[in-house]
């Protein structure tokens, strides 16, 4: 920013007021605007300056600063930074196996419809775990002691056609807690 147009201008006003009083008071006036041209220039830096630290204090984040360039101001703003977006959670770690319940291990084959192999990849994904170890804790968990098996029958319950747990003629709700 060139301030030498404000200070010219201050100068020229100076000139102004003394030319009602007279050659003499002109001839003052115009080396007195020379004499104040550094003190003028001071001011006006320092009020920029205050301006710009009111203006960071202001602002959430980020920072505007005034540097001195020759004659000339140049202003600095610091912009804040866009933040990354936080990292996802890792996942939960598998549950820990029953002790005693691991003395071998038994290879299987399961065969099952591919829409639901489907689903178990993406419950697996969601959990954080592979579909194998899903597949384990899932059998886990049906075969503790602690399970509870729940087989509701809901035939007897009027249902409109929206019935969320089957098509017609099933109304039989089975699963594990």
């Amino acid at each position: 920013m060139d301030i030498t147009p404000y200070v010219d201008s201050l100068r020229r006003d100076l000139l102004a007021a003394a030319e009602s009083a007279g050659e003499e008071a002109r001839q003052i006036a115009e080396r007195l605007g020379y004499a104040l041209d550094p003190s003028a220039r001071l001011a006006l830096m320092e009020a920029i300056s205050q301006a710009a630290s009111e203006i960071t204090a202001a602002m959430p984040a980020g920072s505007v600063d005034v540097r001195l360039d020759g004659r000339d101001l140049d202003f600095v703003v610091q912009a804040p930074q866009a933040t990354a977006p936080a990292p996802p959670l890792p996942p939960p770690p598998p549950a820990p196996p029953v002790p005693g319940d691991e003395e071998g291990l038994a290879r299987i084959t399961v065969r099952m419809p591919e829409s639901i192999k489907v689903k178990a990849d993406e419950a697996a994904a969601a959990a954080g775990q592979s579909l194998n170890t899903w597949l384990v804790n899932l059998v886990r968990s049906a075969t503790s002691d602690h399970a509870i098996h729940v087989d509701v029958d809901l035939s007897s319950v009027p249902f409109g056609g929206d019935f969320p747990f089957g098509k017609r003629g099933n109304r039989r709700v089975t699963g594990w807690l």
